[in-house]
């Protein structure tokens, strides 16, 4: 594939809002993960929640979207002056011209959540203020932020579990290549919910303490909420910006949970995207791992990475840092490898100890300095939902 350049991109996790705070706390292996204070939710576990999303207020305009997923997103595009970057580059392409693509997998499942605990009591109606099309749909908050950056192109949702926001990377590569649009804003979001929290307790994956991937005596997963975005262009005005060089998905159907034990469908994801990007195994100077805590995930993404990269490559893992954010975890993550890049520092993987002696890939327990000029990302989903990402100076 071309090249497609990151000329913009933003974020609100729980290790702060924006760029610069996601850094820093890398830097420091500052965790988010806090005890979870999630509303009544009395799970005992670690979450990470980003804070300030209640405070966000939509613009007079845009009212109607209001609920915690839109007001997430709000507060992701508000920083790094992504709002500004978008309007110029609809400049320069005009609003009709930049498509929108968003992953997620819960979008506004929250407002339905608690509207069912104020369903009339004689007739069970739902309250009249729940807005299905503007928050409960999955297509609501892709349409807010199309319409708060002022945009008029082709626009959807991309779900499919934890690599939706890493798949919409390669969906706008392609809209893209076929004339449907001449640069993309991508992103996911992905905010706390119960439907989340409740189900991965209920198949027995949530860690009680801050998630420790390929640690030893890792515990499971700490979920976790976040807005990340991109713009894709295809144009580097600056001489700085680092791009997307190529993508692999693959879907290996092995099971609704749980991963192929080999890594069968990662290798192929992983393989496609180094066929995309023209680049051999020994061009990738770093992996961010998909990475989540618990023992079959992280067992079946190191056999696959060191099938195809060997022990060398250095790895880290990093949902330490910000939780499992789900749909939104491919987009949060690939920020991550693109500040590994813009930065020349590759991250830590916080909270793990001691790894697990069956491991065999090379992975970070400390942050490291060193030359990084193409990284790729991994985001691995539920069903076998696989996405590679590789970014980099072309």
């Amino acid at each position: 594939m071309n090249p497609l350049y990151v000329t913009a991109c933003t974020l609100a996790a729980a290790t702060g809002h924006g760029c610069a705070a996601t850094h820093e706390a890398l830097r420091q292996m500052r965790s988010g993960l806090r005890r979870n204070d999630f509303l009544d939710c009395t799970l005992d576990t670690h979450i990470g929640r980003v804070a300030g999303v209640e405070a966000q207020v939509l613009p007079a305009g845009l009212a109607a979207f209001d609920c915690r997923s839109s007001r997430l997103a709000q507060l992701g595009l508000v920083q790094d002056d992504f709002i500004g970057q978008v309007a110029r580059a609809r400049e320069r392409h005009g609003a009709a011209r930049i498509g929108v693509f968003i992953g997620t997998s819960s979008s506004g499942i929250l407002e339905a959540e608690l509207a069912y605990r104020k369903r009339e009591p004689a007739t069970s109606a739902l309250p009249a203020a729940l807005r299905f099309r503007e928050s409960f749909n999955l297509c609501g908050v892709t349409s807010f932020v199309q319409q708060r950056l002022g945009l008029r192109g082709i626009a959807y949702t991309v779900s499919s579990a934890c690599s939706s926001s890493a798949k919409v990377f390669a969906t706008a590569a392609r809209a893209i290549t076929v004339g449907s649009c001449d640069a993309a804003v991508v992103g996911g979001v992905e905010t706390l919910c119960f439907t989340t929290l409740h189900g991965f307790a209920s198949l027995e994956l949530l860690s009680p303490e801050p998630c420790r991937p390929y640690d030893a005596t890792r515990a499971g997963i700490s979920i976790g909420e976040a807005a990340a975005f991109a713009l894709l262009e295809t144009a580097d005005l600056t001489g700085e910006a680092p791009a997307l060089l190529g993508y692999g998905e693959s879907a290996d159907a092995w099971h609704m949970s749980t991963p192929h034990p080999d890594g069968a469908g990662a290798i192929r994801a992983m393989r496609a995207a180094l066929h995309t990007s023209r680049l051999a195994e020994d061009a990738i100077d770093h992996v961010n791992l998909h990475g989540t805590g618990t023992r079959a995930n992280d067992a079946s993404e190191d056999a696959a990475v060191f099938a195809v990269f060997g022990p060398a490559v250095p790895c880290s893992a990093t949902k330490g840092y910000t939780g499992h954010t789900l749909g939104a975890a491919g987009a949060v993550e690939a920020l991550i490898t693109l500040l590994s890049i813009r930065h020349q520092v590759l991250p830590g993987t916080v909270n793990t100890g001691r790894l697990d002696p069956q491991m065999k890939c090379h992975v970070l327990l400390e942050c490291m300095e060193r030359p990084v000029a193409r990284a790729m990302s991994n985001s691995f989903g539920f069903g076998g939902s696989n996405c590679s990402l590789i970014f980099g100076r072309p």
